[in-house]
């Protein structure tokens, strides 16, 4: 559930990102799935130390 949530985070602020670089429609959805990936990774880690601390 951590790494969806942050997933869609991730997708949200790096659409906003690009779109305050001035980025055209590309640019916002390569940012966008970027920063999902890289936010998701950190979903990833966050949800095994969590489960690993239960």
């Amino acid at each position: 559930m951590i790494v969806i949530i942050a997933a869609i985070i991730g997708a949200l602020l790096g659409w906003r990102r690009a779109g305050k670089l001035g980025g055209n429609r590309r640019d916002r959805v390569q940012y966008a799935i970027a920063f999902a990936l890289g936010f998701a990774m950190i979903g990833l880690f966050a949800t095994i130390f969590v489960h690993r601390m239960a």
